[in-house]
């Protein structure tokens, strides 16, 4: 069994920073892909970054240069750095895994952590 428990999220002012952090637990051979998602309120969920086991990383073009994605390969962590938050940033963050278990590539989700960006 694998799980994906992400730790980070809560309140914060326009302009402020957060930081996320997905650590993957179980029988896990190695993790390739690691990106985080979110879902804002309504609205259907969508992607923010991504990173590959080599380092490449990608963003969404609403978060490029305000976000960096970071992994941790022994410690099995993704983080999501997150500055000059603006209240579009409100959301619930997910992150989602491509895991490699036994020669078997599964992907697996967070429970997801609540961003809120008000004044």
């Amino acid at each position: 069994q694998v799980t994906l428990v992400e730790s980070g999220g809560g309140f914060v002012q326009p302009g402020g920073s957060l930081r996320l952090s997905c650590a993957a637990s179980g029988t896990i051979s190695s993790i390739n892909t690691m990106a985080w998602y979110r879902q804002p309120p309504g609205k259907q969920r969508e992607f923010v970054a991504t990173i590959g086991n080599g380092g490449t990383t990608a963003y969404a073009e609403a978060v490029r240069g305000r976000f960096t994605i970071s992994r941790d390969n022994a410690k099995k962590t993704a983080n999501l750095q997150m500055n000059s938050l603006k209240p579009e940033d409100t959301a619930v963050y997910y992150c989602h895994f491509y895991i490699n278990r036994g020669g078997f590539q599964m992907d697996y989700w967070g429970q997801g952590t609540q961003v809120t960006v008000s004044s």
